[in-house]
Order: structure tokens, then C-alpha cells, then sequence
């Protein structure tokens, strides 16, 4: 933000509701304070009080009964001078409430503009801003949680407490290089070879989350495949609790993927509805001189096949009251005993038999959509595979993200070359330079570079007013 920028934007989402803030961060909050309440100058509401009164604008109009707080720097959210102001929640008054503070000289704000200001101003770290954006947009229980610790700093102190072993060891070491003839104790590489290993183990620790945390922010993505009419938007619907897909009798209803998103346990799942995959299937088998529902049906089963391929669990459904179906390899070299559940339906009809013979290394379930019989042992064998197939941390462990990651690793890379260069006895300049590489990686999670594009990029994934 410009310095001496006066920033303003709505903080609640469009729409009507009972009530909706606006906030405004800048030197022109004490005078706007009084003046949208026509109060003379110095009767500037005081901080950290909720003032009532009516919403005053520059053309004198009474425009709606507000509750304001106004904030003193450096004693608020961004770190500036902080006003709030809570109305009506009829968009109209909110936008006219916004124009008026455009015209009286605030600007508007950009995504993320209000989490930056208090970045910059020292309020909070970067780790700590990014956990805002995870807040808001956590979708289970599990998420909310690890959202809230890295707002309360924990990944923070633990990048720190990463920062000043890490500076201990290398403090040593450029001891060492600066003071070769001071009365330093010898060289003991095994030592600090022993140190640097301990550390690395520990950020791999960390490292380790990266993939739950990913589960917990953006959801597994759960793919129903299989034959037509084995009751895959059956399935759906039943999971859904809602008649989300079209059910018909007629195989190959489906001609394109349904995707949705459902809760099993504390996560957030994104399941898609594939389109049925005959026992023979091949792109050249259908000719431009087809008819056009060919083609139609061609491109549903291509879609199902790359959502099959980028799926994190399948489900993979069958009709228990038919032979076991003969799949196309294509499909069945993207199923694996540990991501592939076999599920048997139509259990209620009198024809239905066990289907064990087909993939028998792979686990099966027998239910009856129909009736309901076994969907409640399906959600809870869907969490169990999901915990089967991630590293669930113990639940008081940090998650970081993709970027966080992707930093981290670049820290264990330089530690490693730092033990790999005291293990072979090079110059101490080779491994202290290392170390110095991994001591800045550290310093990107945090925040503590000049890196203005990336500050750029990471605070336009914001909503405005946050």
C-alpha cells in the first residue's frame, strides 16, 4: 500500500443480510470517524468504542443508522489507523456508504490489502497472513484447526526454533572461517555433522504434513467408475443426501462427469459421477461417420477416463446380480488395491451374489443404494482409506502448504549438501555456504525477504475487504 494511502472496501460478501461491515485503513480514519457521524473535528470517536449513530455523506445526507469503532494505530488489525463500520445489509447502502468514502479521498482496496498492511506493519508474519485466507476458506472441522494454530503462530515458532539452530551451527562455522587463528577449539565436523542431520530430520518432519494438509485445505477427489447402469449417480445421490444426478433405468444416462463436494468424517471430499465404461472400449472404434449420440457417448467416456486418472480414490461400482464385468485394461491399469474400493450393489435384489472372484485383492463392499443397506459402513470405510493413505499427524502437529513445501525442501537440500561437504572435508566455506542458502529459505516462509512479486502473487488470492 502507498504510503499515506487511505484504503476502503466492503468486508462482508455481496447480497442482502441483516447486517455488513465496511472498513477503511489509512491517516484519514480519525477525520472520517468524525465526520461521516457530523461530528466537529475534535470530537473524534475514541479508540476501541463503539459509537451508534446515523451515516452521514459528504452531500449531508442521513443515510442509514451505523455502529462505528474506529481503531488507533499501531493498536489494530492492520496496524494503521483502522475505522469499522457496521450498517444495514441492503447492498444499495452498503455501495452508497462506499462511494461516500471514495469521494472523501479513500481509495479502494486491492485483494488482501488489509492482511498486507498488517504484514508490512509487523502485526503479523507471512505464515500467519496466509493462515487468514486457509480461515476463511476452510471446508471441515480438521481444516478449521489447522488453520487456527497457524494464525496462532505455531508454524511461526517452529520455523523460528528451525532458525536459531540453524544459526547456532553456522555461527560456529563462520567462527571458524572469520578467526582461524584465535584459540578455537578443533575441528569436530562429526559434531556438527551430527547437528546439521538432526536439524534436516526435523524439517522433514514437517515436510511430512504437506500432503495431509493438502487434504485438509482442498479435499480428496473421490472418482465413482465402472459399467453402465451399476447405479454410479445412484451412488452420488446417496452419498449426497440429494437427487443431484439423473437416475434412469436406460444404461448410460450419464454422458458427462457430475462433480460435488460431501463430508466423510472431519473432511471435505470433491466426488465426481463418471460416465459407464463398456467391457470394450477404444477411441478408433467410433468413426466421424457415427451417430452423432456416439460421439457424445465417446467423449462422456474419454472425460470419465481422465478423471480416473487423476483421482486420489475410486470407487468402483459393479451389479452384484450380473456376472463380474470385463473392464478394459485401460481402466483397470488405474485401479490399485489401495485406492480402488469394489463396490457390490443392488444387494436387495433376489439375483444378487457374491462378486469376491472379481479383483479379489482388492477390498469389497456389499450395498444396496436402493435400500441403504451398507452406505454407512461405505463413509466410514471412505475415512479410513483416506487416513490409510495419508500420514495423519498427531493432531496438535503444523500442516504447511504447497509453498511452504516447496521452501522447506530447498532448506533440507542445503543442510544435506552442508553434511555431504563436512563428510568429505571440504573448505569450510563450501558447507558455510550452504548453510547460509538454507538459512534465506527459511527466511521466505516467514516473510523476512524483499520479495515483491511474491508478495504480489500471494496476496491476489485474497477476497476484498480482507
Amino acid at each position: 500500500m502507498p504510503l499515506g494511502d487511505t484504503i476502503a472496501a466492503a468486508a462482508t460478501p455481496a447480497g442482502e443480510s441483516a447486517l455488513a461491515i465496511l472498513r477503511a485503513s489509512g491517516p484519514l480514519v480519525p477525520a472520517l470517524a468524525a465526520a461521516v457521524l457530523n461530528l466537529s473535528p475534535d470530537k473524534i470517536p475514541a479508540p476501541r468504542h463503539a459509537t451508534f449513530g446515523h451515516y452521514h455523506t459528504l452531500a449531508g445526507e442521513s443515510l442509514d443508522h451505523i455502529v462505528l469503532t474506529r481503531y488507533a494505530a499501531p493498536h489494530s488489525a492492520t496496524g494503521d489507523d483502522l475505522l469499522e463500520i457496521s450498517c444495514h445489509g441492503n447492498p444499495l447502502i452498503v455501495q452508497r456508504i462506499l462511494n461516500d468514502l471514495l469521494a472523501r479521498g479513500c481509495r479502494p482496496a486491492q485483494p488482501g490489502e488489509f492482511t498486507r498492511a498488517a504484514f508490512l506493519n509487523g502485526k503479523i508474519d507471512l505464515t500467519q497472513a496466509e493462515a487468514v485466507a486457509d480461515l476463511i476458506r476452510a471446508r471441515s472441522d480438521g481444516a478449521l484447526r489447522a488453520a487456527r494454530r497457524q494464525l496462532d503462530g505455531q508454524l511461526s515458532r517452529r520455523i523460528q526454533d528451525f532458525t536459531a539452530a540453524l544459526l547456532q551451527i553456522q555461527a560456529e562455522v563462520e567462527a571458524r572461517l572469520d578467526f582461524p587463528e584465535e584459540d578455537l577449539p578443533a575441528e569436530d565436523t562429526a559434531q556438527l555433522r551430527t547437528q546439521i542431520t538432526a536439524l534436516a530430520a526435523d524439517i522433514a518432519k514437517l515436510l511430512a504434513t504437506t500432503r495431509y494438509g493438502n487434504l485438509l485445505r482442498d479435499g480428496a477427489h473421490i472418482v465413482i467408475a465402472g459399467p453402465p447402469n451399476a447405479g454410479k449417480s445412484s451412488l452420488l445421490n446417496a452419498l449426497l443426501g440429494r437427487p443431484r444426478a439423473i437416475v434412469s433405468p436406460t444404461p448410460g444416462t450419464t454422458r458427462d462427469y457430475l462433480e460435488e463436494t460431501f463430508h466423510s468424517g472431519p473432511y471435505s471430499l470433491q466426488i465426481t459421477d463418471t460416465a459407464g465404461i463398456p467391457s470394450v472400449f477404444s477411441v478408433s472404434s467410433v468413426v466421424q461417420e457415427s451417430p452423432p449420440q456416439d460421439l457424445i457417448e465417446l467423449e462422456g467416456i474419454k472425460r470419465s477416463f481422465d478423471k480416473i486418472a487423476t483421482a486420489d480414490f475410486l470407487l468402483l461400482v459393479i451389479d452384484s446380480t450380473q456376472p463380474p464385468p470385463s473392464l478394459p485394461q485401460s481402466l483397470l491399469s488405474s485401479l490399485h488395491p489401495s485406492n480402488t474400493l469394489i463396490i457390490e450393489n443392488k444387494t436387495d435384489l433376489s439375483g444378487s451374489i457374491s462378486q469376491l472372484s472379481f479383483l479379489p485383492d482388492y477390498k469389497h463392499l456389499r450395498i444396496s443404494i436402493k435400500t441403504g443397506d451398507g452406505l454407512e459402513s461405505l463413509r466410514s470405510q471412505l475415512t479410513t482409506a483416506i487416513e490409510s493413505a495419508y500420514a495423519i499427524p498427531h493432531d496438535d502437529l503444523i500442516l504447511i502448504t504447497t509453498r511452504h513445501a516447496d521452501t522447506l525442501n530447498r532448506t533440507h537440500a542445503a543442510l544435506l549438501a552442508a553434511v555431504a561437504k563436512l563428510a568429505d572435508q571440504s573448505p569450510l566455506e563450501l558447507p558455510a555456504s550452504h548453510l547460509r542458502d538454507a538459512l534465506d529459505s527459511l527466511g521466505e516462509i516467514l516473510g523476512r525477504i524483499d520479495n515483491e512479486a511474491m508478495l504480489d502473487r500471494l496476496f491476489a488470492t485474497f477476497c476484498i475487504g480482507k
